[in-house]
């Protein structure tokens, strides 16, 4: 029996000694250790045993199980040692070396058009409301003084979702829900989302953006809405911007003009961005029609106003020189990482 112990001891400390990982080495004490272990039968074996000769037995048991749990201590230090040591090589870092760039976004096109023409309201004391873009055929249409024959309800130029509710195509229902409220003075500009039935094209998309823009008090007169856009146009495009209204015609405004500003790029002299003319169509504005206010609950004899509506898109495109309205929406990170 002790010659049996000794050479169990020894064959552990051998294979220990040998061990070059941590699993091999929890697989050698399990071997020697463990419930079904090399030592654990030895002592199962202890009944075969002379009584005197058992505590002799019991105590070289035990000096091989100390010896063996020592020296598995041991490599075990060791190896996790040299773990450590290989994982702190393989994780160093070079601080000398240039840091890795992450791509991080940034605004879209039409939202950088759009905190500008923000920006530039709301120093005038302009609020931004925002509508429904699933709205009512009344505040898209009735409420704006467009009836029901008017050839802007005609289901090719609109999306209709039922006989009386339509994805709106414009934010000026915007303006008719604010003037229901009553509260007045009204400031405001409607930034927000429209849809027509349009033909994908340069120029032309059936979802695009407008701005529009409501002014309602006392005294105010065509002479005020040109003060504002002249204002509006210099902010956006320059201070040596000028302006230019020719007539026009929209049904919710009576007087109604279009607004040009002077080729930014030539300066109004004429060159291919202006189409040789000096002249950039920008927007449609006018006073606000008697009948409108009146629809909206508000007295026409007390009360005038101005309204315009500014393409955020036509925008964007003036500005940053774009010649496809697509490129706003594809999604071609080669054009977007330009802005």
């Amino acid at each position: 029996m002790k010659e049996k112990l000794q050479a169990i001891r020894e064959n552990a400390l051998a294979r220990i000694a040998e061990s070059d990982s941590l699993d091999k080495l929890n697989e050698i004490r399990v071997a020697y250790l463990g419930k079904k272990g090399e030592l654990t039968e030895v002592l199962k074996g202890m009944k075969d045993v002379k009584p005197e000769d058992r505590p002799k037995i019991g105590a070289l048991v035990n000096d091989a199980r100390e010896a063996i749990e020592q020296k598995i201590e041991e490599i075990k230090g060791k190896l996790a040692s040299a773990a450590r040591e290989a994982r702190l090589k393989k994780e160093v870092i070079d601080v000398s070396l240039p840091a890795k760039k992450n791509a991080i976004g940034h605004s879209h096109p039409n939202t950088v058009a759009l905190e500008e023409v923000e920006r530039i309201f709301i120093g005038m004391g302009y609020e931004v409301v925002e509508g429904p873009e699933v709205e009512y055929d009344y505040y898209n249409f009735e409420a704006l003084n467009i009836p029901a024959n008017h050839p802007a309800k005609d289901e090719q130029d609109t999306f209709y979702v039922t006989d009386k509710i339509v994805l709106r195509t414009q934010t000026s229902s915007t303006q008719v829900r604010e003037m229901e409220k009553g509260k007045l003075p009204i400031r405001m500009i409607a930034p927000g989302r429209v849809f027509r039935s349009d033909e994908v094209d340069a120029t032309h998309s059936p979802s695009f953006h407008q701005v529009e823009g409501l002014v309602i008090d006392k005294n105010i007169t065509f002479a005020d809405l040109k003060g504002t856009l002249d204002v509006f146009a210099k902010e956006l495009f320059g201070s040596k911007t000028k302006v230019k209204f020719r007539p026009h015609h929209f049904p919710f405004t009576e007087p109604s003009a279009e607004m040009d500003v002077s080729c930014f790029k030539c300066g109004g002299k004429g060159c291919r961005f202006c189409k040789d003319s000096g002249w950039i169509e920008i927007l449609g504005c006018g006073v606000v029609h008697p009948h409108v206010l009146e629809m909206s609950g508000i007295n026409p004899e007390e009360y005038t106003g101005f309204a315009f509506g500014i393409g955020l898109e036509r925008i964007a495109i003036l500005k940053y020189e774009i010649d496809d309205m697509r490129l706003l929406y594809e999604n071609d990170i080669r054009f977007l990482s330009q802005f």
